[in-house]
């Protein structure tokens, strides 16, 4: 009996890397298991981290709830400004509407794996980039979320600690 298509293998699921507009800078590579096994309102992604990497740009959703598992490795959550160490079996939750900005960081010299989740963007869906207000130039007005919580900053820069390794 063949498998049915919503069962699918991470090693058949093509990564790729995404470029903010603005940049040049990749990001960990991701794999996007969910939309390949047919979900549409639920995202999961495999992303690798190589040493020097990053997730994202650090943001915050307002009505989108997101999640990141470590699967191994180690990273740096960047929360608001101030850095966490997580490790594998570690999971970092964002509730829809805190306006808590993240990301992820792989300040280390190995490469992390990272199970990152959440609901897919709706019609609506707003974002807030606290370093990079430049992004409001590339998204529609109305997805800017422009009356996010007010949360004071730290001081990292939220970029890793030295360049990515080249693969």
């Amino acid at each position: 009996m063949e498998r049915p298509a919503f069962i699918v293998s991470a090693a058949d699921i093509a990564e790729y890397t995404h470029v903010y507009p603005q940049s040049t800078e990749a990001l960990g590579p991701v794999r996007s298991l969910g939309k390949a096994a047919g979900l549409q309102r639920v995202g999961v992604n495999l992303q690798r981290l190589p040493p020097g990497t990053r997730s994202s740009w650090p943001h915050a959703e307002e009505n989108e709830e997101e999640f990141v598992y470590v699967i191994s490795g180690e990273v740096d959550a960047w929360i608001d400004g101030h850095l966490h160490r997580m490790v594998a079996g570690d999971l970092a939750a964002f509730p829809v509407g805190t306006g808590i900005s993240h990301c992820f960081l792989n300040n280390g010299d190995k490469e992390a794996l990272l199970l990152v989740g959440g609901e897919t963007q709706r019609p609506g869906s707003r974002i807030h980039y606290p370093l990079n207000p430049t992004r409001k130039v590339d998204l529609k007005p109305e997805a800017w979320w422009s009356d996010v919580p007010q949360r004071e900053l730290g001081p990292h820069d939220g970029l890793p600690d030295r360049p990515a390794t080249q693969e």
